[in-house]
Protein backbone atom coordinates (compact mmCIF):
# COMPACT_ATOMS: atom_id res chain seq x y z
CA UNK A 1 0.00 0.00 0.00
CA UNK A 2 1.33 3.85 -0.81
CA UNK A 3 3.11 5.45 1.89
CA UNK A 4 2.12 9.02 1.81
CA UNK A 5 3.66 11.68 3.62
CA UNK A 6 2.58 15.55 4.38
CA UNK A 7 5.11 18.09 4.15
CA UNK A 8 3.11 20.80 5.95
CA UNK A 9 3.67 24.68 6.38
CA UNK A 10 5.91 25.37 3.09
CA UNK A 11 7.04 28.52 2.74
CA UNK A 12 7.67 27.67 -0.65
CA UNK A 13 6.11 24.42 -2.12
CA UNK A 14 8.11 24.07 -5.58
CA UNK A 15 11.54 24.85 -3.37
CA UNK A 16 10.38 21.42 -0.74
CA UNK A 17 9.22 19.29 -4.28
CA UNK A 18 12.93 19.96 -6.00
CA UNK A 19 14.37 19.07 -2.20
CA UNK A 20 12.19 16.15 -2.27
CA UNK A 21 13.26 15.06 -5.47
CA UNK A 22 16.82 15.88 -4.86
CA UNK A 23 16.70 13.62 -1.29
CA UNK A 24 14.69 11.14 -2.98
CA UNK A 25 17.29 10.89 -6.40
CA UNK A 26 19.91 10.54 -3.69
CA UNK A 27 18.32 7.69 -1.96
CA UNK A 28 18.28 5.85 -5.42
CA UNK A 29 14.43 6.14 -5.97
CA UNK A 30 12.92 7.74 -9.31
CA UNK A 31 10.37 10.42 -8.93
CA UNK A 32 7.40 12.00 -10.41
CA UNK A 33 6.60 15.47 -9.76
CA UNK A 34 3.06 15.56 -10.78
CA UNK A 35 2.13 19.57 -11.61
CA UNK A 36 -0.69 19.64 -13.68
CA UNK A 37 -0.42 23.37 -14.62
CA UNK A 38 1.69 24.47 -17.25
CA UNK A 39 3.49 27.52 -15.03
CA UNK A 40 4.08 25.60 -12.03
CA UNK A 41 5.71 22.51 -14.39
CA UNK A 42 8.24 25.21 -15.88
CA UNK A 43 9.19 26.41 -12.61
CA UNK A 44 9.86 23.37 -11.27
CA UNK A 45 11.82 22.93 -13.94
CA UNK A 46 13.70 25.62 -13.98
CA UNK A 47 14.63 25.25 -10.14
CA UNK A 48 15.79 21.08 -10.65
CA UNK A 49 18.68 22.79 -12.92
CA UNK A 50 19.85 24.26 -9.49
CA UNK A 51 18.55 21.78 -6.83
CA UNK A 52 20.44 21.77 -4.43
CA UNK A 53 22.21 24.46 -5.03
CA UNK A 54 25.18 24.48 -6.68
CA UNK A 55 23.76 21.54 -7.88
CA UNK A 56 21.41 19.81 -10.63
CA UNK A 57 18.68 16.99 -10.49
CA UNK A 58 18.53 15.24 -13.97
CA UNK A 59 15.03 15.68 -15.04
CA UNK A 60 13.24 15.78 -18.25
CA UNK A 61 9.44 16.27 -18.99
CA UNK A 62 7.55 13.53 -19.41
CA UNK A 63 6.62 13.81 -23.08
CA UNK A 64 10.32 13.85 -23.50
CA UNK A 65 11.85 10.49 -25.79
CA UNK A 66 13.88 9.99 -22.00
CA UNK A 67 11.43 10.37 -19.94
CA UNK A 68 11.82 6.62 -19.10
CA UNK A 69 15.66 6.40 -18.23
CA UNK A 70 15.53 9.59 -16.71
CA UNK A 71 15.40 9.64 -13.10
CA UNK A 72 13.24 12.84 -12.49
CA UNK A 73 10.25 13.38 -14.19
CA UNK A 74 7.56 16.41 -14.83
CA UNK A 75 4.39 14.99 -15.09
CA UNK A 76 1.08 17.33 -16.59
CA UNK A 77 -1.11 14.28 -17.34
CA UNK A 78 -1.61 10.92 -15.15
CA UNK A 79 -1.13 9.34 -17.92
CA UNK A 80 2.29 10.53 -18.39
CA UNK A 81 3.47 8.69 -15.58
CA UNK A 82 6.47 6.42 -16.37
CA UNK A 83 7.58 4.69 -13.28
CA UNK A 84 5.50 3.89 -10.00
CA UNK A 85 8.08 4.68 -7.02
CA UNK A 86 7.66 8.33 -5.55
CA UNK A 87 5.21 10.72 -6.79
CA UNK A 88 5.21 14.87 -5.82
CA UNK A 89 1.88 16.15 -5.69
CA UNK A 90 1.61 19.43 -6.75
CA UNK A 91 -2.30 19.48 -7.98
CA UNK A 92 -5.06 20.84 -5.65
CA UNK A 93 -6.86 17.12 -5.69
CA UNK A 94 -5.21 13.90 -4.98
CA UNK A 95 -3.79 12.51 -8.77
CA UNK A 96 -5.95 9.65 -10.35
CA UNK A 97 -3.46 6.95 -10.09
CA UNK A 98 -1.30 7.56 -6.71
CA UNK A 99 -2.31 4.17 -5.55
CA UNK A 100 0.13 2.37 -7.99
CA UNK A 101 3.48 4.41 -6.12
CA UNK A 102 5.18 3.00 -3.01
CA UNK A 103 5.16 7.37 -1.93
CA UNK A 104 3.27 9.54 -2.69
CA UNK A 105 4.28 13.12 -1.20
CA UNK A 106 2.10 15.86 -0.23
CA UNK A 107 3.26 19.11 -0.16
CA UNK A 108 0.94 21.36 1.81
CA UNK A 109 1.71 25.56 1.65
CA UNK A 110 0.82 28.34 3.76
CA UNK A 111 -2.24 29.61 2.48
CA UNK A 112 -5.67 29.24 3.57
CA UNK A 113 -6.70 27.65 0.19
CA UNK A 114 -4.17 25.42 -0.10
CA UNK A 115 -4.21 24.00 3.91
CA UNK A 116 -7.97 23.37 3.07
CA UNK A 117 -7.45 21.54 -0.44
CA UNK A 118 -4.83 19.16 1.53
CA UNK A 119 -7.31 18.69 4.46
CA UNK A 120 -9.76 16.87 2.16
CA UNK A 121 -7.03 14.86 0.16
CA UNK A 122 -5.74 13.90 3.73
CA UNK A 123 -9.65 13.07 4.92
CA UNK A 124 -9.44 11.04 1.75
CA UNK A 125 -6.55 9.16 2.20
CA UNK A 126 -7.04 8.10 5.82
CA UNK A 127 -11.03 7.12 5.02
CA UNK A 128 -9.31 4.42 2.64
CA UNK A 129 -6.52 3.36 5.38
CA UNK A 130 -3.37 4.56 3.77
CA UNK A 131 0.07 4.94 6.10
CA UNK A 132 -0.03 8.64 6.50
CA UNK A 133 3.32 10.73 8.23
CA UNK A 134 3.52 14.23 8.37
CA UNK A 135 6.63 16.55 8.72
CA UNK A 136 5.85 19.71 10.06
CA UNK A 137 8.25 22.03 7.87
CA UNK A 138 10.16 25.21 9.89
CA UNK A 139 11.79 28.78 8.83
CA UNK A 140 11.57 28.83 5.16
CA UNK A 141 11.18 25.17 4.27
Amino acid sequence: MTRIDFYLDAGDRLQVACRVAAKALAQAHRVVIYAPDGEIARAVDRLLWTTPPPGFVPHVMADHRLADETPVVIAREAAQLPHDDVLVNLDREQPASFARFARLVEIVGRDEDDKQAARGRYRLYRDRGYEIHTHRLGGDG
